[in-house]
């Protein structure tokens, strides 16, 4: 349950950000499985079953990487991850954020309330940058949401996905996390 705020009902009061864990595989599932079927947030055509879903959380957190969900009363409203940006060596102080909310509570605040803990569960970590590569650059909340925590515009990269009989154009966005690039790392 959440409250209502401005005629649409809002999250903040009862929402607990917390780690994910395998009990929330399925949810999670579900979640991406529907932004898969209707949405250019993800480039991916199939949604993966469980098992891969699964075995993507266990690689982000062995890894170390927070893996967040926004539960209220028991619900799974969304989830959040940072995962590495690229393999090689000279990026491991840079991630690149994933947010996805449930169908039925998109542009309710739940994304609000998941990106700033990520952001902060990342500077912890001592990663310095946070790369958000939104699918379909027409995807305006995402981009509004990593504006409203921080993220700048670093780009565009067009025409380099084709779903549902088009093709999609990538927002890049970035934000520094703690110092940034002010000072070098400690590792």
């Amino acid at each position: 349950m959440g409250y209502m705020a401005g005629g649409e009902e809002r999250f903040e009061a009862l929402t607990v950000i917390r780690s994910a864990s395998p009990s929330d595989i399925k949810d999670i599932t579900t979640i991406y499985a529907y932004h898969v079927r209707t949405g250019t947030a993800s480039f991916e055509i199939e949604p993966p079953e469980a098992t891969e879903m699964q075995r993507r959380w266990q690689e982000v957190t062995g890894k170390g990487l927070p893996y967040l969900v926004a539960e209220d009363n028991g619900l799974v409203l969304g989830y959040a991850y940072a995962g590495p940006y690229r393999p090689r060596p000279a990026y491991r102080f840079t991630i690149e954020d994933s947010i996805y909310v449930h169908p039925e509570h998109a542009r309710k605040g739940v994304g609000a309330l998941l990106l700033p803990t990520l952001i902060a569960e990342c500077e912890k970590l001592g990663l310095r940058q946070l790369i958000a590569v939104i699918g379909d650059s027409g995807n305006a909340g995402s981009v509004a949401l990593h504006r409203k925590f921080g993220f700048e515009d670093t780009g565009i990269l067009k025409n380099v996905g084709f779903k549902f009989g088009k093709w999609l154009d990538v927002t890049i966005m970035q934000r520094a996390l703690g110092p940034g690039a002010t000072t070098l790392p400690e590792k």
